[in-house]
């Protein structure tokens, strides 16, 4: 607005006001003025008659009484005083209501200044609530834009579910004859890998025949060597045990994959150690020699290797991944055989079940899955309710299995039965399982930094080892029996393998070389070696003398 008309406006407000708070005094005042005039009027004339009346009685000093002039004269002053006296009362009248009317006055000033307080205390209302008024419309404007872009993007979204929707209906579509056609090329794969089967069973048979001719002219020799063997030391598979060393010394070291390594395994007939890591790939190593010799690499895997084991004749090796599979390769030309797939979660376990022909695997899907590798299809599934970290079989036959959980349990499975026959809580995730050569002691690894001795025939914890800096690296840390049961050993997350004795409890050592978390032992089958992995691609064999 510009300056002039800034002015006229503030102008005509200010008559306005002007206008509102003088016209209720409007004919107060002019009442009031001529009342003034009325009293100045008969004071005038009061004046005159005063001077009328002494130019009388100064003229009537002279003159006698009794006259009918000064009769007269009397009679007109006697009417002037009495008229005087009625001027008098007047006067004092408008007096008396010139009082009340200046006191109307100061009253209706108070009120008028009470009502121009009240009137600013509106205007700072009206003008506080004008402003919230601006606000609240300013507010509204976005929420009713937000609400027209919420609009937007709901009809955006309705969209997109419509034709996801259709592309979901199509797919589901090409899915059922995508499973239909699957159907069909499965069976006819199974009867190829049927025909595959016998013929490959054929060769393997007429292999193994030489291979256990070989075993046996080997463990006659090493029977012949050793003196004071017991027969109840022998076991079907692994030959004499001898007694265990305790390991001291580094035999050889050396980088094993190009990422963690999560496995180690010793083959039960030779020097050949397996490992298994996190690219993918499980590798065979002949460390005979004192130096590490590369023997082959299996590849077929699409993650991580988790587990691995030998049957017991050595010319198998199984392997769990973590791409929810487990597979079978054969050691001597280092062939894919078999892909166990099936489950719905990383697979952290697999062992053989008795013989070759029959594979166990434990899953983080919470089942335990029994293969039979002739048929490659899963016979039976066991719900455990919580995912496996590690297993073992008891006996050759295969027809009990012990499996380690993360619910802190230890479940035992029947394969006769559906259900676990009974069940051993721990204090901590159970992070891996392994049995003595006798099949009497369990070992436990649990995550509250113990290991368990748990004797089968009791059924009951009879030992709990643990020691001063010893903490379980991870959930699939791999604890092991020395082959005559007498130490047992665990890497820790301080880069130690720590070796307990079992009979007294005690530590007996700790080795020091890896500079990460040590995850898996294992022992030589004749005690001689020791082999522990790391989470930086660290192997070492250690060797020691016999004790």
């Amino acid at each position: 607005m510009e300056l002039g008309g800034l002015r006229q406006a503030i102008l005509s407000q200010l008559r306005t006001r002007n206008k509102k708070e003088t016209q209720c005094f409007q004919d107060l005042i002019a009442e009031h003025n001529k009342i003034f005039e009325t009293v100045n009027a008969l004071r005038h004339e009061n004046f005159q008659l005063s001077i009328q009346n002494e130019k009388l009685r100064t003229e009537g000093i002279g003159e006698r009484p009794g006259s009918s002039a000064e009769t007269r004269l009397y009679e007109e002053i006697q009417q002037l005083k009495q008229k005087l006296l009625v001027q008098a009362e007047e006067l004092t009248e408008l007096h008396r209501r010139k009082g009340e009317n200046a006191q109307q006055i100061i009253d209706l000033n108070n009120k008028l200044q009470e009502q121009e307080k009240l009137i600013t205390v509106k205007d700072v209302s009206l003008a506080e609530c004008q402003s919230k008024i601006i606000s609240l419309q300013a507010e509204i404007n976005m929420l009713k834009q937000a609400n027209k872009e919420l609009k937007f993007l709901n009809e955006t979204v309705r969209d997109e579910h419509r034709t996801l929707q259709l592309a979901n209906t199509v797919l589901e579509e090409k899915l059922r004859n995508v499973q239909d056609e699957n159907v069909q090329l499965v069976e006819r794969l199974v009867k190829l890998k049927a025909q595959d089967a016998d013929r490959m069973n054929e060769e393997n048979d007429n292999f193994l025949k030489k291979r256990y001719a070989k075993m046996q002219k080997d463990l006659e020799e090493a029977c012949r060597d050793m003196k004071g063997i017991c027969p109840e030391d022998l076991q079907e598979g692994y030959g004499p045990i001898s007694q265990s060393t305790l390991p001291t010394k580094v035999h050889t070291k050396f980088d094993a994959h190009e990422g963690e390594v999560n496995a180690v395994k010793w083959s039960p007939v030779d020097r050949l150690v397996a490992t298994g890591g996190a690219d993918r790939k499980v590798k065979l190593w002949d460390v005979t020699k004192g130096i590490q010799e590369n023997k082959g690499v299996l590849i077929g895997s699409n993650a991580g290797i988790m587990a691995v084991d030998f049957d017991a004749s050595g010319t198998s090796l199984l392997g769990a991944s973590t791409d929810y599979a487990a597979r079978v390769w054969t050691v001597n030309n280092q062939r894919l055989r078999h892909s166990l797939t099936g489950h719905s979660g990383k697979v952290l376990a697999a062992k053989f079940l008795g013989d070759a022909t029959k594979v166990v695997t434990g899953s983080h899907d919470r089942t335990l899955k029994i293969w039979d590798i002739k048929s490659r299809a899963c016979i039976e599934t066991k719900f455990a309710g919580s995912s496996c970290n590690d297993l073992v079989t008891i006996d050759n036959a295969g027809t009990t299995i012990i499996s380690g959980h993360f619910d802190k349990s230890i479940r035992f499975w029947d394969c006769r039965s559906e259900s676990s026959a009974n069940n051993i809580i721990l204090n901590g995730k159970v992070t891996s399982l392994d049995l003595s050569k006798d099949a009497k002691c369990l070992l436990a690894c649990v995550r509250d930094d113990t290991l368990k001795l748990i004797d089968l025939r009791m059924n009951q914890v009879i030992n709990s080892f643990s020691g001063e800096g010893f903490k379980v690296s991870c959930d699939w840390s791999r604890a092991t029996f020395s082959p005559d049961g007498q130490y047992i050993a665990v890497g820790s997350a301080d880069g130690g393998v720590y070796i307990w004795g079992v009979s007294h409890g005690k530590v007996e050592t700790i080795l020091k070389e890896h500079n990460a978390a040590v995850v898996a032992t294992s022992w030589h089958p004749y005690g001689s070696f020791l082999a522990s992995v790391d989470r930086s691609r660290r192997v070492v064999i250690w060797a020691g003398d016999v004790v």
